[in-house]
């Protein structure tokens, strides 16, 4: 569902998809196209842009805060895919794994006890996208603040080249593509 508001205050945002940082003024009148994955997505004046959760209010709205359920059992994959689900393109209302852009998970070890190293294997829809090290480091942030995650690292690779057979059936089904 869209809404458009009146912008708050000047708000810092990132302009998608080139991933460039922008000023967005006070009573600017943006459309909000969705607000998935603890940022909102909203268009002005012909272009899109992201804005994070901690500035949700410029837009009157409130920070989008997600919790991870789950209980002790779950295992640290689990937790890791679970919490992958939680990362959107901002220009497409589905999440990354779902998008089928995390091709692989390796967790290791590391030196600090009950902690571990993860390496996320993902790419992107266009290997030029400009929002790429943006969904990159959301996936990171996120990821890290697992309590039984130390360090993780993002690999993105391009091969083999994302195509829309990798997109889940249920995105496919939530984009039209069914």
């Amino acid at each position: 569902m869209q809404e458009i508001v009146k912008l708050q205050r000047d708000v810092t945002a990132v302009q998608v998809p080139f991933g460039t940082p922008s000023s967005l003024a006070k009573d600017t009148e943006v459309t909000i196209t969705h607000a998935l994955g603890g940022s909102y997505t909203v268009t002005a004046a012909g272009n899109m842009y992201r804005i994070e959760s901690q500035d949700a209010d410029a837009l009157g709205k409130s920070n989008l805060a997600f919790t991870l359920t789950g209980n002790d059992n779950t295992s640290l994959e689990d937790k890791i895919w679970s919490i992958l689900r939680t990362c959107y393109d901002p220009e497409i209302p589905v999440n990354i794994v779902d998008l089928g852009l995390i091709y692989s998970i390796d967790i290791a070890e590391s030196s600090e006890n009950n902690k571990s190293n993860v390496t996320i294997h993902m790419t992107l829809t266009a290997p030029g996208c400009g929002m790429g090290p943006i969904i990159a480091e959301d996936a990171k942030q996120k990821v890290r603040s697992l309590s039984e995650v130390k360090e993780v690292t993002i690999d993105m690779v391009f091969d083999p080249p994302w195509d829309r057979s990798m997109i889940s059936e249920q995105a496919k089904l939530e984009l039209g593509l069914l």
